[in-house]
């Protein structure tokens, strides 16, 4: 199965690109790990990766999508995968079209952005790896960690006004890549729902009919 997975910020992609991964043994590929496997091994595109980023640039889409041909065109996609935050936008999507690269289904998982800024905003983290929500898993006492008693903070990415930037940016950018996808007739809707447990349900669900 060929999957690309759509989805806002906080909309729990990574998540259920986990569940995904595991229960069909194909791999989850972040384009970011990709890259930076790339530049690691020193490819001709990694390199060329290496020169954009050391130069202060965003590395343009065809070297991205060049080092993700590759990558998909390895052995540890033989059985399929999941592309997690790409595309992003439309020409990337014609890109990788360009490139001959088949996509099976593409799952888009709908949460409505109040529910994701009551999510990412009520995050509360702790220097020493522990992690709460406001709402969700509050600590036994407000703003202290059960575990180690230090000051809990919010991440700079979770903050209320970030996250409001994050979600323009995909409204804008990423989101029209649900109609381009519905027009070719593979974009599946799952709708987020409050227990993981349940989410992962449906998404199981809607992914039965593409199983080899």
């Amino acid at each position: 199965m060929n999957l690309i997975l759509l989805g806002a910020p906080g909309a729990g992609k990574g998540t259920q690109s986990a569940n995904i991964s595991e229960k069909y043994n194909i791999p989850a590929i972040a384009t970011g790990d990709i890259l930076r496997g790339a530049i690691k091994n020193g490819t001709e595109l990694g390199k060329a990766a290496k020169s954009y980023i050391d130069a202060g640039k965003l590395v343009p889409d065809e070297v991205v999508i060049g080092i993700i041909k590759e990558y998909l065109n390895s052995d540890a996609c033989k059985n399929g995968f999941i592309l997690d935050g790409f595309p992003r936008s439309i020409p990337q999507a014609e890109a990788l079209d360009a490139m001959g690269v088949k996509i099976d289904v593409v799952l888009s998982i709908e949460v409505a952005d109040e529910k994701i800024i009551e999510r990412m905003s009520g995050r509360r983290v702790c220097p020493c790896g522990a992690s709460y929500h406001v709402v969700y898993k509050a600590p036994q006492k407000e703003g202290v960690c059960d575990k180690c008693g230090e000051a809990l903070y919010v991440r700079a990415d979770d903050a209320a006004e970030t996250v409001k930037n994050r979600l323009e940016t995909f409204h804008a950018q990423t989101e029209p890549l649900k109609e381009y996808y519905a027009k070719k007739g593979n974009l599946v809707t799952v709708y987020g729902q409050e227990e993981v447990a349940d989410t992962t349900r449906l998404v199981f669900e809607a992914l039965r009919p593409y199983e080899a």
